[in-house]
């Protein structure tokens, strides 16, 4: 699907005819790609219709995905890392200027100054520092070791916050992942990785794309499904 970079935000979309129409609409839905409708157009002019609503587009899209409300975190709750759900010890620490997230090989800690629970919303930027450094530290390294096993170069790598999507080749060839990737299993991250190595050769999801996909990772379909079923938007 097309992509239109909007300042920190990519919008991603696909377009769908509707001839009854006489001008286009665009929809916002939460965790999906924008969904432009109208008269026929090709892509050039697609795109300018989603660069004309693109602040418009940007603001839904920042409310649509906020995390969806949920009970407070406490001990006993389980937050998702790498394909498996951890338990959760929130402990009250008065004297903490601010709460705090840590990870042990077993559980995730919060040392929280305002009690014994804590709001998903104050959670949510302590999780996603926690994957982004994770990924950080981790995704360069399956990155390297694909790029060794299929052959296929990407001219680099980063960590970046998309709205609606797990991960972006752009068009020099540099590979971006949401951060939240690292709530994916191995596998899937794997997957991943491996998808977006095989743009830097096919852009489209065309046939010569997934024949590609499918003589690195035979089986590919397993991971492309759990990733389909991923919570996208629902960190905890």
């Amino acid at each position: 699907m097309p992509v239109l970079n909007y300042g920190q935000t990519a919008i991603e979309w696909y377009f769908q005819l509707d001839s009854k129409l006489k001008r286009h609409y665009v929809t916002v839905e939460r965790g999906r790609p924008v969904l432009l409708r109208g008269p026929q157009v090709d892509e050039p002019e697609q795109e300018a219709l989603v660069l004309r609503r693109a602040r418009w587009i940007r603001e839904k899209l920042a409310q649509v995905n906020q995390p969806q409300a949920s009970e407070p975190i406490v001990t006993g709750s389980r937050l998702r890392y790498a394909g498996r759900t951890y338990y959760t010890e929130v402990r009250h620490v008065p004297d903490a200027l601010k709460p705090r997230l840590a990870f042990t090989a077993s559980r995730f800690i919060v040392d929280n100054p305002d009690g014994l629970s804590i709001h998903p919303d104050a959670l949510m930027p302590l999780l996603e520092r926690f994957y982004r450094e994770r990924a950080q530290e981790k995704l360069p390294l399956r990155v390297r070791h694909w790029q060794r096993e299929t052959g296929l170069l990407a001219a680099g790598m980063r960590i970046r916050h998309f709205q609606s999507r797990w991960a972006s080749c752009d068009a020099n060839h540099i590979l971006e992942f949401h951060p939240r990737v690292m709530e994916l299993p191995a596998s899937v991250q794997d997957y991943v990785i491996v998808h977006e190595l095989c743009h830097t050769v096919e852009k489209n999801h065309t046939k010569a794309f997934w024949a590609l996909v499918a003589s690195h990772m035979p089986g590919w379909q397993r991971q492309h499904q759990v990733l389909e079923q991923a919570a996208f938007g629902d960190a905890v």
